[in-house]
């Protein structure tokens, strides 16, 4: 009787070790109330989106005293909507498109190069620059319409997301596409970004690491891509579905032809 005694505590054992080192893998943010003081201070940054090429802008230009000095610095473009049951013309304002140089083609000032300026950044340039053509000071608003962010892999929901206030961190995108589920990899999540310049970009975040919050890769930029790997288990257990269905579908052409050999010898 010992040895089977020793022989079951043995295996409790192991599968009780084997539970808690997987659960060492399962939350994030591990050991965060150690952080300081100190710590958090490193993250005291606002974060503010920067114009990268190809990005889509609607800039708009107003005045408090006299909005119609503003007018000629807002292009409109018509769209039809259904009114009563006719067609009508409801101006929208002008989208701008961010060339390859992080250029844009505004009104009376022509050609100026907002590419890798922040949001208030670039307003306070267009301010700058509006003053010579007003008799006051403007306010200009600038705003991010292709603020978009896409997750898949190992998540619930693998999707691209509209961001509408231009802001989003890594956990925030992954509670957007419904959290990892079990078999993501949270120790090596991977962001694929394109630079300024073109050039492409690989970073890999631990989620479960408490200093991820101080990362500058923790806000993402828009048109980031959000990978999450699939764990060993994960894989393994494709790897044995697909080699159960290779068994499955072989023994049944065997039986068949055991079967079909059997008639043919009676």
């Amino acid at each position: 009787m010992k040895p089977k005694r020793h022989f079951f505590l043995l295996l409790l054992t192991v599968v009780l070790f084997s539970a808690c080192t997987s659960y060492k893998n399962v939350p994030y943010l591990q050991k965060s109330e150690t952080l300081t003081a100190e710590d958090y201070a490193k993250s005291a940054v606002l974060y503010d989106a920067r114009i990268m090429p190809k990005d889509l802008l609607t800039i708009t230009v107003s005045t408090i005293t006299n909005p119609e000095d503003a007018y000629p610095f807002n292009l409109t473009v018509p769209s039809p909507i259904a009114s009563n049951g006719y067609l009508t013309s409801q101006p929208t304002m002008q989208t701008y498109v961010v060339d390859n140089e992080g250029k844009v083609n505004f009104p009376v000032l022509g050609l100026v190069k907002l590419g890798g300026l922040t949001k208030t950044s670039a307003q306070d340039f267009l301010r700058n620059k509006l003053r010579e053509y007003l008799k006051e000071d403007p306010i200009v608003t600038v705003r991010l319409v292709n603020y978009k962010i896409s997750v898949l892999g190992e998540v619930a929901r693998p999707n691209t997301y509209t961001v509408v206030n231009e802001k989003i961190n890594i956990l925030e995108a992954l509670a957007l596409a419904g959290d990892l589920t079990i078999y993501g990899m949270r120790e090596n999540v991977k962001i694929i970004r394109e630079m300024e310049d073109g050039r492409k970009q690989y970073i890999a975040l631990d989620l479960t690491d408490k200093n991820i919050i101080f990362s500058p890769y923790f806000y993402l930029q828009q048109n980031d891509v959000v990978y999450v790997q699939p764990n060993k288990a994960k894989a393994q257990g494709s790897d044995i579905g697909s080699m159960t269905s290779i068994l499955i579908s072989t023994t049944s052409i065997l039986i068949s032809l055991a079967s079909l050999m059997v008639n043919v010898l009676k």
